[in-house]
């Protein structure tokens, strides 16, 4: 995309278009405008799902995968900095469970480092600091760093917040759906059960221990309460990686506008999310219902049932390994009809992204928003279905009227910003501890 992108815009090198109003350019001259100023700010994602099978020396990012994130559509899209996510699902709260969680997060960050190492060194490299992400950047590479999507793997040890630390994890979140042993999770809402009304003693250490070594705390999946607790304790700013606002779309997965006041007065960021069902309710409803019935008429045609994701988490591993490899199958002969599909039922798409991201502007200031997709893991909206469609948030910030600067703060100047407050809390942290210690 970034050759594309630099051929179009010399066809348009004549339109002198950067202090004239969005509103009075034309289409090729507001085109013009969006594509220089893509190319020129660094754009950032903060949460993009990975499967280690994709993570081989035969199957790996270098290819054009079925996945919305891969090293072709983010070249294809100008997507420069991408947070490959360390997810573990939440189970038993038993010493089994918590072994099984952090074997599948250390062979998550082994997968991440195997690509960055040996399977395209050449194409995309780890950072772990602003300025290492400025430099790679520089150079002409990709950029990939690492965040932790559910701290259930650290178990009852905390030195295992410095192991992953220095594995290149960046930022954690202390719950997903469901209750950790760390944090309660948003997912308590519903039946208003909540296991440590916050956070447990434990999770307050957790928070302690991320200030101490220089990772943000991510707020997007615990609870409320559990957000408040951990705002109180931090010393450094935090982030919400994939959220949005809540006054727009009532799910407890976003920010309402009391945890956006919160979070503007610690100084933090949240990353607008592209998730459907978060953005709007009413629209992903009648989209995806009438999308689901189309896979099913597919899927019948193919010979396969599609169930419901209750009964898809039920299966042992073997099998539901099985059943998404079919459903891919259904997904993709399916594509020419959803497409026509778009036609009549109107999805969730870039405007109502970008209408999340005007409120949260509005509300808190432009310093503490910023923008995530949750590729591969159930985000992607019409217009920026994958990485391949980076340029459309940038086309549609700039049609609303945002400058370059601006454009550059949400796509990563914020969260970089974070990033730096936090190592240097965690600077202060230690110079301290080593002081004591020499006294």
């Amino acid at each position: 995309m970034r050759n594309v992108l630099s051929l179009v815009l010399l066809v348009f090198i004549s339109i002198s278009c950067k202090d004239i109003e969005p509103k009075e350019l034309t289409e090729n001259q507001l085109l013009a405008k969006a594509m220089s100023i893509h190319l020129e700010v660094i754009t950032l994602d903060t949460h993009c799902d990975i499967n280690i099978r994709n993570f081989t020396d035969s199957i790996n990012y270098t290819q054009n995968l079925e996945t919305q994130v891969n090293l072709p559509n983010m070249k294809e899209g100008g997507l420069d900095v991408a947070w490959f996510i360390v997810y573990t699902g939440q189970d038993s709260l038993n010493d089994i469970g918590y072994k099984n969680a952090y074997d599948n997060a250390i062979r998550k960050f082994e997968a991440i480092h195997r690509l960055v190492d040996s399977i395209a060194p050449n194409d995309i490299a780890l950072a772990t600091t602003s300025k290492e992400v400025k430099d790679i950047h520089e150079s002409g590479k990709l950029v990939a760093m690492i965040g932790i999507e559910n701290g259930y793997p650290i178990g009852t040890d905390l030195s295992n917040v410095k192991t992953f630390y220095d594995m290149g994890a960046r930022y954690m979140s202390l719950s997903h759906n469901g209750h950790s042993q760390l944090s309660d999770s948003n997912t308590g809402e519903k039946d208003g059960v909540w296991l440590h009304n916050g956070l447990s003693e434990l999770g307050k250490e957790v928070v302690s221990e991320m200030n101490r070594v220089g990772m943000m705390i991510d707020v997007s999946h615990p609870s409320k309460e559990a957000m408040r607790q951990m705002i109180n304790l931090t010393e450094a700013p935090i982030i919400a990686s994939h959220s949005s606002a809540r006054a727009l779309c009532d799910h407890s997965r976003n920010l309402d506008d009391e945890q956006l006041q919160w979070l503007k007065e610690n100084n933090g960021v949240v990353q607008t999310v592209a998730f459907s069902s978060y953005l709007n309710t009413e629209k992903h409803n009648a989209f995806n219902d009438a999308k689901q019935k189309l896979y099913k008429s597919v899927g019948q045609k193919m010979g396969f049932e599609i169930i419901e994701r209750d009964s898809v988490r039920l299966l042992d591993n073997e099998a539901r390994t099985a059943y998404y490899d079919n459903y891919r199958k259904v997904i993709n002969a399916s594509k020419e009809k959803v497409e026509a599909l778009k036609q009549e039922v109107a999805p969730v798409n870039v405007s109502d992204f970008a209408d999340h991201i005007d409120y949260l502007v509005e509300k808190i200031g432009i310093s503490h928003v910023g923008i995530s997709s949750d590729f591969d893991g159930g985000g992607g909206i019409h217009g920026w279905e994958d990485a391949s469609e980076t340029f459309n948030v940038t086309l549609e910030l700039v049609r609303r009227g945002y400058t370059q600067k601006e454009i550059e703060m949400l796509w990563s100047g914020n969260l970089l910003r974070v990033l730096d407050d936090v190592e240097a809390v965690s600077k202060r942290i230690q110079e301290i501890e080593t002081e004591v210690a020499n006294n």
